[in-house]
């Protein structure tokens, strides 16, 4: 009888988590359309919604007429059953993504701190972007600070916050707990990430911020309908490349998969803006300087990188020849990387995001895939990032997001 007891326990605990989970995903559901998905009995349906009910995770949000008889109710996920916060941390508010929030100097050459807290619905209840003096402000009490300040704007006690999700430029290593290759000063410090967790007290979770562009990608963006692809990040800052294969992203072994600008090229023939010969890296080709310095041989001057590719796309357009020539060069050198990627990936799609990338739009993404065809052995489709925010928080939502379902559905699944 103790086993039949522990059997029962357990099969309560799984019809829970797959009602859950199916409201979860669609959104709202009636108890006939959990049966259908499910395929459990209407009693069986209806004790498991009461007791998601009485555990405050679903709600009923409205009635719908089922014919003779009463009303069927309709349920749909409780929103502050639980938050998470996510972060993107860039190098400087220069490259602040249109939108952001009020909070940083616009031109400040100090690094900011982008936070979000979102309910377990995905609907952003606050958001606000922090200018942080890094060499000063140690990272820990910065992103609890963060933490605090987005939940006081959002109107939300810090409670209910299950899980904090950081996007930085840098490769995390996950099996010692670091982040490497990452330039804002004191996160490449060992025992970071435990630290965070510690003050935090609830689950963190860091990413390399290309890669959390790719997850918004994947959910909101050019990738959404891909079966694999690879998103190439032209930054201000820096390069990047994330790697999604059917949804699952690419990390590598130490986090640090995606490290396009430090791949090492020999290209003889290939000269201008620093008259770089033989040996080079990516980001000697295509970086935010390279960029900068190749337009400026072709009489194009910007302050930033971002601008000069959106300046000659915009001349580009009226038949200026120069625009058009340095719009060609520069995306001869980028699908001289890309063919490396295409040639071991083979990917279906490849899209360009990053504040450069972006600024070059169809025009440039038009100009890549032209050279592509000529520089690969492999057919890709060339795509523009869709998303006009920051991309990096975006995807660290999504993440977080997910890990907090993740982690109510485990729960479930545990008999009490």
């Amino acid at each position: 009888m103790t086993h039949l007891g522990g059997s029962s326990k357990l099969l309560r605990a799984m019809n829970d988590a797959a009602a859950l989970s199916h409201v979860l995903e669609r959104g709202t559901l009636t108890r006939g359309d959990l049966r259908e998905l499910t395929g459990l009995s209407k009693p069986t349906i209806s004790e498991a919604l009461r007791r998601l009910t009485e555990a405050k995770l679903v709600t009923v949000v409205g009635y719908v007429s089922a014919g003779p008889g009463p009303n069927a109710e309709v349920y749909a996920v409780n929103p502050d059953a639980a938050y998470s916060v996510a972060l993107s941390v860039r190098d400087r508010t220069a490259s602040s993504p249109p939108g952001a929030s009020p909070g940083a100097s616009p031109g400040s050459d100090l690094p900011t701190v982008t936070a979000a807290v979102t309910d377990l619905a995905g609907t952003v209840r606050g958001r606000l972007e922090l200018a942080v003096d890094f060499t000063r402000t140690d990272p820990v009490s910065a992103v609890v600070d963060a933490v605090q300040d987005v939940c006081k704007e959002a109107r939300i006690a810090p409670d209910p916050v299950a899980q904090v999700q950081i996007a930085v430029a840098g490769s995390y290593d996950v099996r010692t707990d670091v982040l490497h290759h990452v330039e804002v000063p004191g996160w490449g410090r060992p025992g970071l990430v435990d630290d965070l967790r510690r003050r935090l007290g609830v689950p963190v979770g860091v990413d390399n911020d290309v890669n959390l562009a790719a997850v918004a990608e994947r959910a909101h963006g050019a990738g959404h309908d891909a079966e694999s692809f690879a998103l190439l990040w032209l930054g201000e800052a820096g390069l990047g490349l994330a790697i999604d294969l059917g949804g699952t992203l690419l990390r590598g072994a130490r986090g640090g998969a995606g490290e396009i600008g430090y791949m090492p090229m020999m290209l003889p023939g290939v000269t201008g803006g620093r008259g770089f010969t033989g040996r080079v890296d990516f980001q000697d080709l295509v970086g935010g300087g390279a960029v900068l310095d190749l337009a400026a041989e072709y009489g194009l001057q910007e302050s930033t990188a971002a601008g000069t590719m959106a300046a000659a796309v915009a001349r580009a357009s009226e038949r200026d020849d120069a625009a058009r020539s340095f719009v060609t060069t520069l995306a001869g050198r980028i699908a001289i990387g890309l063919s490396a990627v295409v040639a071991v990936l083979d990917p279906p799609l490849v899209v360009i995001g990053g504040e450069v990338g972006q600024a070059g739009g169809p025009v440039l993404s038009t100009a890549v895939a032209t050279a592509l065809a000529e520089a690969a052995p492999l057919e890709t489709a060339i795509a523009t990032s869709t998303l006009h925010d920051d991309a990096a928080l975006l995807g660290a939502q999504e993440a977080g997001r997910s890990a907090v379902r993740d982690t109510i559905l485990a729960t479930l699944r545990r008999p009490a």
